[in-house]
């Protein structure tokens, strides 16, 4: 037996003696034709990107979120990092963006030398608060990269106002915002740009992978170019020029045409998905309201002129020493719930190559005390136990 096949051995071996009672935080949902599209992929004799899937998954994209323009990325890292190249950023530039948030959100930035300002965040929404964006706009300002948290949109509004005024760009980093909207405007789809995410955490999914929209005509044609390795080899594979050559700055940001194909059977089924979805989030809700309502835990705030997609359910604990005792109890039970974002201005990185504007006060004490807690389709069928568990482990703590 090669190595190889040692290691699929074991891991058909893992997944037999999995203990049942473990529910885990994320399990990724597949609706029964990302195989078959695969294979239908393979035949098709086409497994580099932009083939047949990758159109039909640009189509849906487009479709979906009122984009001129959606392109498959290999990670939604990878489209902020595009979208970076976009801005012409240059060392000491500055793009504005909240700390807490994934590091991805910060890297896309600092690799082309800017510098991420970061603010702090709303109590209620924990997206970025728009009141403080202004004060940290200097000369060096290009850009302001807000992220929609739990699929609950920034406010849009207010932001791009602010945009507008100084002439700045806004990026969304709508990697958890799929098929959520601010005031019926799909998340990703707002701002001069957008990125999303199919990591197996998100929503919809490809096991890795993303997507850029491109919502700004004048950055239309230069995108094509960057995702093509700087190349013009769109403009040649439709005809406008009779070869491609090396045009301007780029990478290879394309996915394979086999996570367009797994990507293009979860984007057929993306409204049921979120439907499912959103049924689970109702029932945490529900749930805890009543722990809400006796001090034990704060639950999430959706604004009424927002859309969202139940990313994922999460609660507010009074401090970080019950929110450390809580999971461990949960740990306890078998129940994978975990923390967030630890604020990227206190981290080592965040120190050295980012700065601050003002107190960010609300996002040391969120980070602090927030826990997310299982929400997958399938993971109904548990709730009860996770209820029952989580309400103990609450009351006893309180």
């Amino acid at each position: 037996m090669s190595e190889l096949q040692q290691v699929v051995s074991s891991l058909e071996s893992a997944s037999v003696t999995t203990p049942q009672v473990t529910i885990p935080f994320n399990k990724p949902f597949m609706t029964g034709h990302e195989v078959e599209y695969i294979l239908r992929a393979r035949a098709n004799g086409h497994l580099s990107g932009d083939g047949p899937f990758t159109k039909a998954c640009h189509r849906s994209l487009e479709k979906m979120t009122g984009s001129p323009k959606a392109l498959l990325t290999h990670s939604c890292t990878a489209a902020l990092e595009m979208a970076a190249l976009l801005l012409n950023l240059q060392p000491g530039d500055e793009v504005i963006m909240p700390s807490f948030t994934f590091v991805s959100t910060a890297n896309a930035f600092v690799l082309r030398g800017a510098t991420p300002v970061f603010v702090d965040i709303r109590p209620d929404t924990l997206n970025v608060d728009e009141n403080l964006i202004e004060a940290a706009i200097s000369p060096r300002t290009k850009a302001i990269c807000v992220v929609h948290y739990a699929g609950v949109s920034c406010e849009m509004d207010a932001i791009l106002a602010v945009g507008a005024r100084h002439g700045i760009a806004v990026i969304e980093d709508a990697a958890q915002g799929i098929m959520a909207a601010y005031k019926s405007r799909p998340l990703g789809g707002i701002g001069e740009m957008g990125a999303l995410s199919f990591h197996e955490t998100k929503n919809v999914i490809a096991g890795e992978g993303g997507a850029l929209l491109v919502n700004s005509p004048a950055l239309l044609e230069r995108a094509e170019v960057i995702r093509e390795k700087g190349t013009n080899r769109s403009k040649f594979f439709r005809g406008q020029v009779d070869k491609y050559t090396w045009v301007d700055l780029g990478s290879s940001f394309l996915p394979s045409e086999l996570i367009a194909a797994f990507l293009a059977a979860q984007l057929e089924d993306a409204q049921a998905i979120t439907s499912r979805r959103l049924d689970i989030w109702s029932k945490y809700h529900q749930w805890a309201e009543p722990l809400e309502k006796a001090g034990l835990l704060r639950r999430p705030v959706v604004p009424g002129h927002c859309t969202h997609n139940a990313h994922m359910y999460y609660v507010l604990l009074p401090d970080l020493e019950q929110r450390t005792a809580f999971l461990a109890e949960m740990r306890k039970a078998g129940i994978g719930a975990v923390f967030h974002y630890i604020p990227l201005h206190s981290s080592p990185a965040g120190r050295r190559l980012g700065k601050s504007s003002g107190e960010l006060d609300v996002t040391a004490s969120t980070s602090d005390r927030l826990v997310r807690l299982p929400l997958w389709l399938g993971v109904e069928e548990h709730l009860p136990y996770v209820f029952d568990v989580a309400e103990k482990a609450l009351r006893d703590l309180g």
